[in-house]
Protein backbone atom coordinates (compact mmCIF):
# COMPACT_ATOMS: atom_id res chain seq x y z
CA UNK A 1 0.00 0.00 0.00
CA UNK A 2 1.43 3.30 -0.63
CA UNK A 3 2.45 5.90 2.08
CA UNK A 4 -0.75 7.61 3.25
CA UNK A 5 -1.28 10.79 1.14
CA UNK A 6 1.31 9.82 -2.18
CA UNK A 7 0.02 7.46 -4.78
CA UNK A 8 1.21 7.58 -8.66
CA UNK A 9 -0.63 8.70 -11.35
CA UNK A 10 -3.58 6.90 -12.29
CA UNK A 11 -3.05 4.76 -15.59
CA UNK A 12 -5.03 5.73 -18.68
CA UNK A 13 -7.64 2.74 -18.20
CA UNK A 14 -8.45 3.98 -15.09
CA UNK A 15 -8.55 7.63 -16.25
CA UNK A 16 -11.11 6.61 -19.28
CA UNK A 17 -13.70 3.88 -17.53
CA UNK A 18 -16.63 6.24 -16.43
CA UNK A 19 -18.11 4.60 -13.71
CA UNK A 20 -21.77 2.94 -14.93
CA UNK A 21 -24.78 4.43 -13.74
CA UNK A 22 -26.46 1.71 -11.96
CA UNK A 23 -26.55 0.23 -8.35
CA UNK A 24 -24.99 -2.66 -7.20
CA UNK A 25 -25.00 -4.90 -4.19
CA UNK A 26 -27.73 -5.27 -2.25
CA UNK A 27 -31.12 -3.20 -2.00
CA UNK A 28 -33.58 -5.10 -0.15
CA UNK A 29 -32.84 -7.68 2.60
CA UNK A 30 -34.91 -10.65 4.21
CA UNK A 31 -38.05 -9.91 5.23
CA UNK A 32 -38.67 -6.80 6.45
CA UNK A 33 -40.51 -6.86 10.06
CA UNK A 34 -44.28 -4.75 10.03
CA UNK A 35 -42.92 -1.86 11.99
CA UNK A 36 -40.05 -1.73 9.89
CA UNK A 37 -42.50 -1.96 6.40
CA UNK A 38 -44.26 0.72 8.21
CA UNK A 39 -41.77 3.19 8.99
CA UNK A 40 -41.00 2.74 4.89
CA UNK A 41 -44.15 3.25 4.25
CA UNK A 42 -45.64 5.93 6.50
CA UNK A 43 -42.47 7.89 7.86
CA UNK A 44 -40.12 7.68 4.85
CA UNK A 45 -42.46 9.80 2.81
CA UNK A 46 -42.66 12.31 5.23
CA UNK A 47 -38.61 13.06 5.04
CA UNK A 48 -37.83 12.26 1.73
CA UNK A 49 -35.78 14.34 -0.08
CA UNK A 50 -37.93 14.64 -3.59
CA UNK A 51 -35.31 13.86 -6.74
CA UNK A 52 -37.19 16.86 -8.50
CA UNK A 53 -36.05 19.77 -5.59
CA UNK A 54 -32.66 18.58 -6.93
CA UNK A 55 -32.70 21.89 -8.80
CA UNK A 56 -33.61 23.68 -5.61
CA UNK A 57 -32.22 21.62 -2.65
CA UNK A 58 -33.28 24.19 0.06
CA UNK A 59 -36.40 24.10 -1.11
CA UNK A 60 -36.69 20.56 0.62
CA UNK A 61 -36.39 21.88 4.07
CA UNK A 62 -39.29 23.25 6.36
CA UNK A 63 -37.01 25.66 8.23
CA UNK A 64 -34.03 28.57 6.55
CA UNK A 65 -30.32 26.79 6.64
CA UNK A 66 -27.26 28.40 7.06
CA UNK A 67 -25.26 25.45 5.44
CA UNK A 68 -26.47 22.55 2.95
CA UNK A 69 -24.77 19.08 3.78
CA UNK A 70 -24.37 15.16 1.93
CA UNK A 71 -23.66 12.40 2.81
CA UNK A 72 -23.19 9.28 0.75
CA UNK A 73 -24.27 6.03 1.95
CA UNK A 74 -25.10 6.71 5.32
CA UNK A 75 -25.30 3.03 6.39
CA UNK A 76 -26.72 2.70 10.52
CA UNK A 77 -27.38 6.28 10.19
CA UNK A 78 -25.21 6.98 13.46
CA UNK A 79 -23.23 9.94 11.41
CA UNK A 80 -25.73 11.53 9.78
CA UNK A 81 -28.12 11.69 12.51
CA UNK A 82 -25.49 12.94 15.39
CA UNK A 83 -24.33 15.69 12.23
CA UNK A 84 -28.02 17.06 12.16
CA UNK A 85 -28.55 17.29 15.97
CA UNK A 86 -25.21 19.08 16.62
CA UNK A 87 -25.97 21.48 13.32
CA UNK A 88 -29.76 22.26 13.86
CA UNK A 89 -29.22 25.35 11.31
CA UNK A 90 -27.63 22.94 8.96
CA UNK A 91 -29.91 20.94 6.25
CA UNK A 92 -28.51 17.25 5.70
CA UNK A 93 -29.45 15.00 3.03
CA UNK A 94 -28.39 12.04 3.52
CA UNK A 95 -28.68 9.01 0.80
CA UNK A 96 -29.07 5.54 1.24
CA UNK A 97 -30.32 3.12 -1.07
CA UNK A 98 -30.14 -0.36 1.65
CA UNK A 99 -33.43 -1.18 3.38
CA UNK A 100 -32.23 -2.13 6.33
CA UNK A 101 -29.97 0.92 6.44
CA UNK A 102 -33.15 3.27 5.80
CA UNK A 103 -35.12 1.44 8.23
CA UNK A 104 -32.31 1.61 10.91
CA UNK A 105 -32.11 5.48 10.69
CA UNK A 106 -35.67 6.02 10.95
CA UNK A 107 -36.32 4.07 13.47
CA UNK A 108 -33.87 6.37 15.61
CA UNK A 109 -36.11 9.33 14.77
CA UNK A 110 -39.19 7.25 15.90
CA UNK A 111 -38.74 5.05 18.45
CA UNK A 112 -40.85 1.99 19.14
CA UNK A 113 -42.57 3.97 21.58
CA UNK A 114 -43.52 6.63 19.10
CA UNK A 115 -45.80 7.62 16.97
CA UNK A 116 -45.30 6.36 13.35
CA UNK A 117 -46.35 9.70 12.07
CA UNK A 118 -44.69 11.74 15.07
CA UNK A 119 -42.29 14.71 14.37
CA UNK A 120 -39.70 14.34 12.46
CA UNK A 121 -36.43 17.27 12.56
CA UNK A 122 -36.51 19.75 9.90
CA UNK A 123 -33.15 19.98 9.22
CA UNK A 124 -32.83 16.45 7.38
CA UNK A 125 -34.17 14.47 4.99
CA UNK A 126 -33.44 11.16 3.01
CA UNK A 127 -32.71 10.01 -0.41
CA UNK A 128 -33.25 6.57 -1.02
CA UNK A 129 -32.09 6.75 -4.67
CA UNK A 130 -28.03 6.60 -6.45
CA UNK A 131 -26.23 9.51 -4.85
CA UNK A 132 -24.53 10.25 -8.28
CA UNK A 133 -27.31 11.03 -9.90
CA UNK A 134 -28.49 13.80 -7.15
CA UNK A 135 -25.30 15.02 -6.82
CA UNK A 136 -25.44 15.03 -10.94
CA UNK A 137 -29.02 17.01 -11.02
CA UNK A 138 -27.40 19.46 -7.74
CA UNK A 139 -27.03 23.55 -8.43
CA UNK A 140 -23.17 24.77 -9.05
CA UNK A 141 -22.15 25.48 -5.60
CA UNK A 142 -24.62 24.00 -3.90
CA UNK A 143 -23.13 22.11 -0.83
CA UNK A 144 -20.87 22.89 1.92
CA UNK A 145 -19.70 19.45 3.04
CA UNK A 146 -19.94 15.93 1.74
CA UNK A 147 -19.42 12.33 3.70
CA UNK A 148 -18.63 9.62 2.81
CA UNK A 149 -18.07 7.44 5.44
CA UNK A 150 -16.76 3.79 4.71
CA UNK A 151 -18.09 2.80 1.63
CA UNK A 152 -18.29 -0.41 0.18
CA UNK A 153 -14.56 -0.93 -1.00
CA UNK A 154 -15.50 -3.15 -3.61
CA UNK A 155 -12.00 -4.52 -3.60
CA UNK A 156 -11.76 -6.80 -6.76
CA UNK A 157 -10.08 -5.05 -9.65
CA UNK A 158 -12.78 -5.55 -11.84
CA UNK A 159 -15.14 -3.59 -9.17
CA UNK A 160 -13.21 -0.87 -9.37
CA UNK A 161 -15.83 1.32 -11.41
CA UNK A 162 -18.38 0.91 -9.01
CA UNK A 163 -16.46 2.62 -6.33
CA UNK A 164 -17.77 6.45 -5.37
CA UNK A 165 -14.66 7.80 -5.16
CA UNK A 166 -13.50 7.44 -8.96
CA UNK A 167 -11.64 9.96 -11.60
CA UNK A 168 -15.10 10.46 -13.57
CA UNK A 169 -16.85 11.24 -10.47
CA UNK A 170 -14.32 14.37 -8.66
CA UNK A 171 -15.52 17.20 -11.25
CA UNK A 172 -19.52 16.42 -10.40
CA UNK A 173 -18.22 16.30 -6.82
CA UNK A 174 -16.20 19.42 -7.03
CA UNK A 175 -19.06 21.42 -9.09
CA UNK A 176 -21.42 21.31 -6.18
CA UNK A 177 -19.32 22.06 -3.73
CA UNK A 178 -18.90 25.75 -3.09
CA UNK A 179 -15.02 26.92 -3.16
CA UNK A 180 -13.42 26.36 0.13
CA UNK A 181 -16.23 23.47 0.30
CA UNK A 182 -15.14 20.27 2.44
CA UNK A 183 -15.45 16.86 1.10
CA UNK A 184 -14.80 13.82 4.08
CA UNK A 185 -13.96 10.61 3.50
CA UNK A 186 -13.25 7.53 5.72
CA UNK A 187 -12.53 3.89 5.33
CA UNK A 188 -10.58 1.27 6.91
CA UNK A 189 -10.29 -0.84 3.71
CA UNK A 190 -6.74 -1.52 2.80
CA UNK A 191 -7.51 -1.49 -0.86
CA UNK A 192 -9.43 1.43 -0.95
CA UNK A 193 -7.41 3.50 1.37
CA UNK A 194 -4.31 2.61 -1.70
CA UNK A 195 -6.98 3.52 -4.40
CA UNK A 196 -8.63 7.01 -2.47
CA UNK A 197 -4.79 8.19 -2.05
CA UNK A 198 -3.97 7.41 -5.47
CA UNK A 199 -6.76 9.49 -7.04
CA UNK A 200 -6.89 12.49 -4.60
CA UNK A 201 -3.36 12.71 -5.42
CA UNK A 202 -4.02 12.90 -9.62
CA UNK A 203 -6.35 15.41 -9.29
CA UNK A 204 -6.23 19.26 -9.34
CA UNK A 205 -9.45 20.52 -7.76
CA UNK A 206 -9.28 19.82 -3.94
CA UNK A 207 -6.85 20.68 -1.81
CA UNK A 208 -5.78 17.03 0.27
CA UNK A 209 -3.38 16.76 3.22
CA UNK A 210 -2.42 13.84 4.81
CA UNK A 211 -5.30 11.57 5.88
CA UNK A 212 -5.50 11.05 9.81
CA UNK A 213 -5.19 8.15 11.67
CA UNK A 214 -7.19 8.63 14.56
CA UNK A 215 -10.84 10.04 14.12
CA UNK A 216 -10.59 14.12 13.94
CA UNK A 217 -12.86 15.89 16.24
CA UNK A 218 -16.05 16.41 14.51
CA UNK A 219 -16.29 12.98 13.19
CA UNK A 220 -19.35 11.15 15.10
CA UNK A 221 -18.19 7.49 15.56
CA UNK A 222 -20.24 4.42 13.56
CA UNK A 223 -20.44 1.26 13.99
CA UNK A 224 -18.63 0.48 11.28
CA UNK A 225 -15.79 2.00 12.46
CA UNK A 226 -16.08 0.56 15.67
CA UNK A 227 -15.95 -2.87 14.23
CA UNK A 228 -13.22 -1.79 11.91
CA UNK A 229 -11.30 -1.17 15.05
CA UNK A 230 -12.42 -4.37 16.53
CA UNK A 231 -10.87 -6.46 13.85
CA UNK A 232 -7.61 -4.50 13.39
CA UNK A 233 -7.91 -2.61 10.42
CA UNK A 234 -7.25 1.09 11.31
CA UNK A 235 -9.10 3.70 9.62
CA UNK A 236 -7.93 6.15 7.30
CA UNK A 237 -9.77 9.77 7.30
CA UNK A 238 -9.20 12.45 4.71
CA UNK A 239 -11.16 16.04 4.14
CA UNK A 240 -10.12 17.72 1.42
CA UNK A 241 -10.74 21.14 0.69
CA UNK A 242 -12.29 22.62 -3.25
CA UNK A 243 -10.11 24.66 -4.74
CA UNK A 244 -11.26 27.99 -5.62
Amino acid sequence: MNEPGEGPPLSPERRIKPPPDRLYGRIKSHTLRPRQRLLLDETLPLIRFPAEAASNPRSAFPIPLDELWLEVGFGGGEHSLAQSEANPKTGLIACEVFELGLCSLLSRLVPDDAEINGPLPGNLRLYDDDARQLIRALPDNSLNRLFLMFPDPWPKLRHTKRRFVHPALLPDIARVLVPGGIWRIASDDPTYQAWVTEVLAAQTLFDVPPPATTRPEGWPPTRYEAKAIRAGRPPLYWQATRRA
